[in-house]
């Protein structure tokens, strides 16, 4: 028993560390979002969102340090992910789409000059859209027309469309 404690110390004492850290991370992480969001007053739910998903990221960190630690190849874990992603993309057809919403609905919440109430005109060629953001989610933003019509647009999809705030300028 003490051979094996001899021989692994090194990676005992790495997966320690990562064991402890990984919630100090979620602590910190989760207190500098709930400030960004306080001090560009996003909403409550729309934060907690941000952090659930900061929160699933760290611990796929977190389980892919101790697999290093403990000497699983990084091309062999790259190998296994993909095959997992590839199995999880056909079994679900649109994995790439909904990894796109999520990232862009963080994108969103981060960047945006925008928020919820906010009145915005999307200028888009074939169908302009003038109305009032209700909700932003993980996946999608809730909007609602001026003649009380609610649309549901894709958070990568709104995130490619030009956008202005406010009432649009009559030519």
């Amino acid at each position: 028993m003490i051979e094996v404690v001899e021989e692994y110390l090194p990676q005992i004492i790495a997966s320690v560390f990562i064991i402890l850290l990984t919630p100090l991370s979620k602590y910190v992480s989760r207190k500098i979002i709930i400030k960004y969001g306080q001090l560009t007053l996003k909403a409550e739910a729309r934060i907690f969102q941000i952090i659930q998903v900061i929160n699933i990221l760290i611990n796929f960190v977190c389980v892919v340090a101790l697999a290093i630690i403990w000497g699983v190849q990084p091309q062999n874990m790259l190998v296994a992910v993909s095959s997992i992603f590839a199995v999880i993309g056909v079994a679900l057809f649109a994995q790439w789409s909904i990894l796109s919403n999520i990232t862009a609905g963080i994108i969103i919440f981060f960047s945006m000059p925008f928020r919820i109430g906010d009145k915005i005109h999307i200028l888009d060629k074939d169908t302009p859209i003038e109305a009032i953001i209700e909700n932003v989610l993980t996946f999608h933003t809730y909007l609602r027309t001026m003649d009380g019509e609610q649309i549901i647009i894709p958070n990568s999809l709104f995130l490619q469309k030009i956008v202005s705030v406010g009432k649009p300028k009559e030519e």
